[in-house]
């Protein structure tokens, strides 16, 4: 009768550390299942191997084991298995991580291997207190000023350039060609033909503004100024210059008015006269307060209930949460053709120094986060088909694509759960507190 063979994978220990959150599981991979590993890693290796005296492909694996030695194979097989056995250790276990695990290769050898994983799981979360809590709302109102500052910017918006006879002056726009002289002769980067400047914009250095202020079209004058000490081009800084302008043409804004031709360029839906503009303006801007105040009011709600709460939370959830926050604000700059490598160049500052400025808002979103779990564990909250099939359609029209697409690349309607949940506790707590 044939020895019954051993089981090649097994637990070898489980045990916590002084905290509950903190696991320590050692798995260890032995018999056929580390031989074959083995093997496999081997014809991995003999794919590209090469030895005199034998073809590329065809190195026997004595050959290969007395020129590297056995042990050549053992890391690279040990990795091939790292998954397996985190699986193994989280099956046994039954542990949920909250944070990536971190896995340390207790010994290896001919025999077998053996992983330890310290898998961090959510600490417990005490929430004493979140109903009944004394936190006001800000009250939305919208003034006939705010109404009227609006509007003055839709007006100065639609304004249109006329050309004008007069003088340059403040806020108009003068057309001029322009070449800038130092010591009689010109210098690089210091000439333009046809150049709209604004009068007031400050676009140029200081005085050259001023110097066009009062010339009129076709007029020519030299504005002798001297560049700022701190001028970019070393070779200019502090340095006298001469420049000849000539003006061609003088601009000035004419103002519209809020009547027939304005509202038709406006364009807005059921916005024909200035009683419907200003309602348009109203509801818009209240719209706006009650969104923000609703974040500050939440903001202040979710702080309120943190001081009835205790917790013990893992540093390695802070930190995963700071690389979040990392990666969310490098992809930001992205779009702005920055880097985090521009940034802390720009900054004078480094890598550690951007983690400590992330790590007080970090431990506050881990915070608020474990607080409304156990907010929706102790109110009973649970998502319906339903309410994840609205929020795909939401989804959907905010994006501008087929509800199937979204979802299909979110891996599926149940992944909409956890965002709904945790919405339905957010207006839960809100609904516990309002007066």
């Amino acid at each position: 009768m044939a020895k019954k063979e051993e089981k090649n994978t097994k637990k070898e220990e489980t045990k916590k550390s002084g905290k509950d959150f903190v696991h320590e599981i050692v798995i260890k991979v032995e018999g056929d299942e580390w031989k074959k590993a083995i093997d496999e890693t081997f014809k991995k290796k003999q794919k590209n191997l090469s030895i005199d005296g034998f073809r590329k492909g065809k190195v026997p694996r004595s050959v290969y084991e007395k020129k590297f030695g056995k042990e050549s194979l053992f890391l690279d097989a040990a990795d091939s298995l790292v998954q397996m056995a985190y699986m193994k250790a989280l099956t046994e276990s039954k542990l949920v991580p909250a944070v990536q695990p971190s896995v340390d290769l207790k010994s290896i050898d001919e025999k077998g291997v053996e992983f330890k994983f310290t898998i961090i799981t959510k600490p417990e979360v005490k929430v004493k207190k979140y109903s009944g809590l004394k936190v006001e709302e800000e009250k939305v109102e919208v003034t006939k000023e705010e109404i009227d500052h609006e509007i003055s910017h839709i007006l100065e918006h639609y304004a249109e350039m006329a050309t004008k006879d007069g003088k340059v002056e403040n806020g108009d726009i003068a057309i001029i060609d322009f070449e800038g002289f130092k010591d009689g002769e010109a210098f690089d980067g210091g000439k333009g033909e046809n150049y709209s400047l604004e009068i007031g914009s400050n676009t140029f250095i200081p005085g050259f503004e001023e110097g066009v202020i009062g010339m009129k079209a076709e007029d020519e004058k030299d504005i002798e100024l001297t560049f700022p000490e701190d001028y970019a081009a070393k070779e200019l800084a502090g340095q006298k210059v001469t420049f000849k302008v000539k003006v061609n043409e003088v601009k000035t804004k004419v103002e519209r008015t809020l009547d027939e031709d304005f509202f038709e360029d406006l364009g807005m839906k059921d916005v024909t006269n200035e009683k419907e503009l200003r309602d348009s303006i109203k509801k818009s801007l209240e719209d706006r307060k009650k969104y923000e105040a609703e974040n500050v009011y939440l903001e202040k709600l979710l702080e309120e209930v943190s001081k009835n709460v205790e917790v013990d939370i893992p540093e390695e959830m802070v930190s995963e949460e700071v690389e979040g926050l990392k990666h969310r604000m490098e992809h930001e700059m992205s779009h702005q053709g920055l880097t985090l490598d521009m940034y802390y160049q720009f900054t004078g500052t480094t890598e550690e120094d951007l983690n400590a400025q992330l790590e007080k808002e970090a431990y506050k979103n881990v915070l608020y986060r474990l607080m409304l779990e156990e907010i929706r564990t102790l109110e009973k909250i649970e998502a319906t088909d339903k309410e994840m099939n609205d929020e795909a359609d939401k989804l959907a029209e905010r994006y501008q694509a087929p509800k199937e697409e979204i979802l299909a690349q979110m891996g599926g309607l149940e992944a909409l759960r956890y965002d709904v949940e945790m919405n339905k506790t957010i207006d839960k707590l809100k609904e516990l507190n309002k007066a």
